[in-house]
């Protein structure tokens, strides 16, 4: 459904405002709010914390799911509020982070206390604080262009005090916010339904590497115990064998000082741990390598490398690819990478798979080791232990060969999951702007009588 325009617009006198209702008024956030400031309990007093008291920051305004927030990640004793001279910002108003990033936004479901990187605007009038809410997600980019700082974006109160914003009556407000409310919810349930079906199609590549690598592709062929509890049966012919038995070498990598940039045509570059991907190289995932700086050759990557990750968190830590084609720069390997170098009796696309399959992970899981484990690593001994299902090389090229096919079906599905997702917040966005900046009417708008009707009216067009 499309929804109508106001019937007379005024100038508002804000160049990124444009045109408003001609019965709207444009003020001063400072005239329609009492901005909080926030704050932080001095450190080293434990009994400052652990209470009752919420405490919001921006990273709690950037994990809520809902338009409330009720709780934060860490709590304040009643100590801890004292120490601060904090004043409680009452349920109903809006909490709003001005740093790290400027413009994360929810309204408190509970009184709560915010930190210097947020603040709250508590109403001075009669208003709906959903609207101003949806106004702020709106306005986002306009508030993080008015941010200044040396080391980091942040919107000073002064500045968010004079934002200008439109002052729609109560009532308008009120129809308003409830019609984002509504459309926003529904928005919402497609972009979660779209989400659960990528990740679905995640779960079913994974599933069909895992199988194809240790069951292979005939459904009938003769089974073996593999002796091997998390590996069960395996085709009779195929061999259980460890790594060290179709590997030639193991190499380590280097990671000398580069730049930020990515090496463009020819230019030399180290890959980032991102450049390995769940059996893809991503090429663009690199930094290019001062001008004048003297790479070590035998390291550049070629066609055909096969890539594993050595160090990573524990659920990234021996992630693989095969190099499918000659990058456009010319690219080494860092030395939290191993290239592995296989014999003539193994097909390194299938071994690749085998690396990253369900067999090849919990090897890796297993054998991982790391001080505080959010940076996991495997030896070369780890690597050479690990054991694989091994069929003929025929039978190999013929398993690479069926998964390649079944992949690119499934990332097709993704890709246009992904392209949806993408379609779902956009038109959220537009009409989150549209109707909180007075561009439609929804004055008569009436949520419609029944679910069945609303899936058959589709999301709301912007016009």
């Amino acid at each position: 459904m499309s929804f109508p325009a106001y019937p007379e617009y005024k100038d508002s006198g804000v160049e990124w405002l444009g045109q408003v209702p001609s019965h709207w008024s444009v003020v001063q956030v400072r005239r329609l709010f009492r901005l909080i400031n926030g704050a932080t309990p001095p450190s080293g007093y434990d009994e400052y914390w652990g209470g009752d008291i919420t405490w919001v920051t921006p990273e709690d305004l950037s994990k809520i799911e809902a338009n409330q927030i009720c709780a934060s990640k860490r709590t304040l004793s009643e100590q801890g509020y004292r120490a601060c001279g904090f004043q409680l910002i009452q349920a109903g108003s809006i909490a709003v982070s001005i740093r790290a990033p400027v413009g994360y936004v929810a309204i408190a479901g509970v009184p709560l206390c915010v930190n210097q990187g947020c603040r709250g605007l508590v109403p001075s009038r009669d208003i709906d604080s959903r609207f101003y809410m949806y106004w702020i997600l709106a306005c986002r980019e306009i508030l993080q262009s008015l941010s200044g700082g040396s080391t980091f974006q942040e919107l000073s109160s002064n500045v968010l005090a004079a934002v200008p914003t439109v002052w729609p009556s109560s009532d308008e407000q009120e129809k308003i916010a409830t019609f984002l409310d509504y459309e926003t919810a529904r928005i919402d349930a497609l972009i979660e339904e779209q989400q659960r079906l990528i990740e679905l199609l995640k779960e079913k590549r994974q599933a069909v590497i895992s199988h194809a690598v240790t069951k292979g592709l005939d459904p009938d062929v003769p089974m073996k115990d593999s002796g091997v509890e998390w590996l069960g049966e395996v085709p009779a012919h195929w061999e259980l064998v460890p790594l060290s038995r179709v590997l030639n070498s193991i190499e380590q990598g280097w990671s000398p000082s580069a730049d930020s940039d990515p090496a463009l045509l020819r230019e030399w570059g180290v890959i980032k741990l991102s450049a390995i991907r769940s059996g893809f190289f991503v090429e663009e995932k690199n930094k290019r390598l001062p001008e004048g700086f003297s790479p070590r050759l035998d390291l550049e990557i070629k066609a055909g490398d096969l890539l594993i990750t050595r160090a990573n968190t524990p659920e990234l830590v021996g992630d693989a690819c095969v190099v499918r084609e000659q990058p456009a720069a010319r690219l080494i390997f860092s030395d939290l990478v191993y290239r592995l170098r296989a014999s003539e009796s193994i097909d390194p696309l299938f071994l690749c798979y085998c690396l990253i399959s369900d067999v090849g992970r919990v090897q890796f899981q297993i054998h991982a080791r790391g001080s505080s484990m959010s940076m996991a690593k495997i030896s070369h001994e780890h690597i050479k232990q690990c054991m694989i299902s091994l069929p003929p090389l025929d039978e190999q090229r013929r398993i690479v060969s069926i998964i390649d096919e079944h992949l690119a079906r499934i990332s097709e599905l993704s890709s246009a999951g992904r392209k949806t997702v993408e379609l779902l917040e956009e038109r959220r966005s537009a009409l989150i702007s549209a109707a909180v900046t007075g561009k439609i009417d929804v004055r008569d708008w009436t949520p419609p009588a029944s679910s069945t009707e609303a899936e058959h009216e589709g999301v709301g067009a912007v016009t």
